[in-house]
This record gives structure tokens, sequence and C-alpha cells, in this order.
């Protein structure tokens, strides 16, 4: 195949949207549908947080993209797949053990995303020189952002719509899940046809390449324990985000659940506005003013504002709980708040993450440390549901907020370099 000129614009945002999308399906989304079916809150959390492994392993298996097929081929199979078990959850929706067959296809469509994921931003670097890499970063951020905004405020909110319209909960999500399945085989067709094909882009042909780059694999990830400070900063990517790993998981079943149960009793339409769109907007904002005041200051400077930020916003939803405010206005405001301070104070997470990748094999390592991201969201999720069916929200959400020391405890140990992340100090690196 040839290598076609195709402008990025023509390919950059949607596939950037298509990464987006399927990630919000499995963890927001499939929560929301469940909570309206009936499912409780232990089943959710326990098993929806399970959907997290396939992003916890996928360092695992990322070199066999590079050894088999091309990362254009990855990126168009995976998205057909994505699409078919997007497929497959709407058909059985209305199945009477959907719970089960539901979850099974979740976790394909899962594992097709977190692949799908390696292959987009390998095909992403090797589609586009260092420059124009460096130019369509913020457009890739921005378009997966959108798919975010989309997938947890427009599709919840026509869910909600299409529930009041037919009547029908089951039918209402099934229709949700065909829409979202079809607009998945558009991208995987589009992308077919527009994607360019870099020479760069090819699988590893024969068995002493396929052998070495195993070797290379395993020396990379042995080289990740034998950094300095490993131990502190795996602790640090696994607790940093332990309150939050709680509370994202019951936060859109606190949002429906009715009055009578503790919750705010909003409609499916309702929590699309309040979480999927305000809650949305104020995480991109404290997300973006994060990396405005580490990029100002440095991450060491800002370290302990954000570690505070993203704890101390969490006493909103003690607020909530307590209160059970009924109007639309305060619920969007104490949302947009704890947003704001995750998005925040999440900024030196991810900050430390690049920083403790930064040497050789950084990309290697960076993929690692997300892996530990993910595991640190998964295991205290899967816990989340069970606690509060036994204590109500209200214990639940001081609970959350004692599992604060957490964050501020393994921020106490981390050592950083204080002028990593300051302008400074990236410009004197660029002018040597």
């Amino acid at each position: 195949m040839k290598d076609r000129k195709t402008s990025p614009w023509a390919w950059i945002p949607t596939l950037y949207f298509a990464q987006g999308l399927p990630y919000v399906a499995v963890m927001t989304i499939s929560v929301i549908m469940y909570k309206k079916l009936g499912i409780s809150n232990t089943d959710i959390a326990l098993y929806t947080s399970w959907l997290y492994l396939p992003w916890v392993i996928k360092p695992f298996w990322s070199p066999f993209i590079d050894l088999l097929k091309t990362k254009r081929w990855w990126v168009v199979t995976m998205q057909l797949l994505v699409g078919a078990g997007l497929a497959g959850i709407a058909l059985t929706i209305p199945m009477p053990d959907f719970f089960r067959i539901t979850l099974a296809v979740f976790w394909l469509v899962a594992f097709s995303s977190a692949t799908h994921d390696i292959a987009a931003d390998g095909f992403y670097m090797l589609a586009l020189n260092v420059k124009d890499q460096a130019l369509y970063v913020g457009i890739r951020s921005t378009f997966y952002r959108i798919a975010t905004i989309a997938g947890q405020g427009l599709l919840i909110m026509l869910a909600g719509g299409l529930e009041i319209w037919s009547g029908n909960i089951k039918y209402a999500w099934s229709i949700t899940f065909f829409i979202l399945a079809g607009l998945f085989l558009a991208f995987s067709l589009y992308h077919k046809y527009i994607l360019p094909a870099p020479g760069s882009d090819k699988s590893v042909v024969g068995q002493n390449n396929a052998s070495s780059i195993m070797e290379g694999f395993i020396e990379t990830f042995a080289s990740f324990f034998r950094k300095k400070q490993a131990g502190v900063a795996i602790l640090f990517m696994l607790f940093y985000r332990f309150p939050e790993a709680q509370l994202v998981k019951l936060i859109n079943p606190f949002l429906l659940d009715p009055v009578e149960k503790g919750g705010l009793g909003l409609t499916t339409a309702e929590v699309g506005l309040v979480y999927g769109t305000i809650g949305i907007i104020g995480l991109t904002l404290g997300g973006i003013i994060g990396g405005i005041c580490a990029a100002k200051g440095g991450l060491q400077k800002w370290l302990w504002p954000m570690a505070w930020s993203i704890s101390l916003t969490c006493v909103t939803f003690v607020y909530l709980g307590y209160v059970q405010p009924q109007d639309l206005l305060t619920i969007n405001i104490c949302v947009f708040i704890e947003q704001f301070g995750y998005g925040f104070g999440f900024t030196a997470y991810m900050l430390y993450l690049i920083y403790y990748s930064d040497g050789e094999h950084k990309t290697a390592h960076y993929a690692i440390c997300t892996a530990f991201m993910a595991l640190g969201m998964m295991l205290p999720g899967m816990a989340a549901g069970w606690l509060q069916d036994h204590i109500g929200y209200e214990n639940f959400f001081i609970w959350v907020m004692i599992c604060c020391a957490a964050t501020i405890t393994v921020c106490a140990f981390i050592k950083i370099d204080p002028d990593y992340g300051k302008e400074e100090s990236r410009k004197q690196e660029i002018e040597k």
C-alpha cells in the first residue's frame, strides 16, 4: 500500500474521539445502565471494576502489536470489534440473563479498546514527524475529552429521553448501544480508507527479530523496578487516587437512587447533564488550570496544593449525602467543584508518572505506570459498592474523606526535582 498524503485534521479528531468513547462506555455508561436495570451497587461496583483489567495488563501484550500486522490494521480491526461488541450488548440487554452476558461482552469491548489505545498512540507517532506530534497533541486531547462529554453527557441524555418516550428501560438502552455500535462501524470504515499508510508502519518479520523484541521487553520491564524510589512510586500510583477510585463508582448510583434510599433521585437525562456535562467541564477546566500552574512553578511546588485539592473537594458529596438537595443548581455546583478539584489534583499525578518514566525506555515505562494507574482504580472500586450498601451513602462519603489520608501520606514520601515541570527548565533543555 502506498503512503498517501492525508491531512492530520482528516483523521486525528476521529481517531481520538474513537479512542475515548469505548472507555466511557465501559467505565461509566455501563454503571448507569446497570443501575437503571435494577442491579445492586455491590454488584455494579465489583463487576464493572473488573473491566479495568485490560488496561491494567495491556503493557504485557503491547509487544505483540509490534510483532503482528501494522498499527493501521490494528486500529481499523479493533474499531470493527468494538462496534461488533457494542451491537452484541444491544442485542443481549433484553435477555433474562442480560447481566452476565453483557458483562462478558463489555470485557471483550474493554480488551479491544485497550488494544486500540496502544495501536492508535503508536500510529500517531509513526504517521507524524516530531514537530507535528507536538502541534497536534492538543487536538487529540481535545477530541478525547469531547468523546467523554458525548458519552457521559449526550448519550446518557439520549437514553433518558428514550426511557421516557418508550416507557421501556431495556429498549431505551438497547437502542442507545445500537447507535454506539453503528458509530463504530462507521469509524472503522472511514479509517480504513482515510488513515495514511506510513512506510515505517510495518510488522516485525522473522523469529530472530521477534525473539530479540521479547528479550528487550523483559529487560525493559525489569528495569522499571530497578529505578530509584520504585517502591514509593508504585505506592503513589496505587494510593494517590484511593478516595476517588471509590467515589467514582458510586457517584452515578447516588445521583440516580431515590431520596428514600439516600440518593438524589435524578432522572437518567439529568445525570447526563449533571455528571456527564457540567462535571466533565469542571474536570477539564481543573486539568487546564492545573497544567498552567505546574508549568509556572513546577511539580514540587504544586504537589501539595493539588493533593489537597483532590482530597478536600470530596466534601461536596458529604454535603450532598446529608442534605440531599433537590434543586439542580446546587447539585451542579457541588459536582462541578468536586470534579474541578479532581481535575486540578490529577495534574500532579500525571506529571509524576511522566517524571518517573523519564530516561531510557520512557515510553514503555510510562505504559507500565498507566497499568498501575488502572490497578489503583480497579481494586478500591471493587469493594466500594459493597461498603456503601452496608453503611449507606452518608457514612460512605465520610469514609471517602477518611481515605484522603492515603493521598496525603504517599505524597510525603516521594522525591521530585525542584525544577521539574517549570517553563525555565524546559527552555534550558531545548537550548542544550
